[in-house]
């Protein structure tokens, strides 16, 4: 008979990636960032969040976020990746999964970000339902090199802890 494992610990990575183009609103963690061109995707394009979800989905054992909210529903045609990250969260809670903490990177080579990780963070912790001091978020450049580097998108990796049982 297996031994019962009264503490439970897990991680999951996330990453997304989506082209910058022209008449397409730029939105990171929730957050609209004044730039001349934004993040083409089937929903609001927001690379923070969808590496968030599939960090948290991965870590639960839930698959990602394409196998839960699919491109080729129009039920998700533009919508807020933050009420997906919501939807991310009940569903690990749902799992018996508590939400330990939360660290992303953003790749972008321009807009400079740093003066918005903050309200990142607090829109983040309000989705999750955890306070924003357990979500980590940078932003850093490639120095030019790469898709990132020479501005033709936007890329963010995350990974997420979950903890049951204590």
């Amino acid at each position: 008979m297996p031994e019962e494992i009264p503490f439970d610990f897990r991680v999951g990575i996330g990453f997304d990636s989506h082209p910058l183009v022209s008449g397409c609103r730029l939105v990171l963690g929730g957050v609209p960032i004044p730039h001349h061109l934004g993040l083409a995707g089937h929903s609001d394009g927001d690379v923070l969040v969808h590496a968030v979800m599939d960090a948290l989905l991965g870590a639960a054992g839930l698959g990602d976020k394409g196998s839960q909210f699919p491109s080729s529903d129009p039920r998700y045609k533009d919508i807020s990746s933050l009420l997906l990250l919501s939807t991310v969260a009940e569903l690990v809670r749902a799992g018996g999964w508590r939400i330990s903490n939360v660290d992303a990177t953003i790749l972008a080579q321009k807009p400079r970000l740093g003066i918005f990780v903050q309200t990142m963070r607090e829109q983040a912790g309000a989705a999750l339902s955890i306070p924003p001091a357990r979500i980590g978020i940078k932003a850093t450049t490639t120095d030019y090199l790469g898709f990132t580097g020479r501005e033709e998108g936007i890329a963010a990796c995350a990974v997420a802890s979950l903890v049951t049982g204590l």
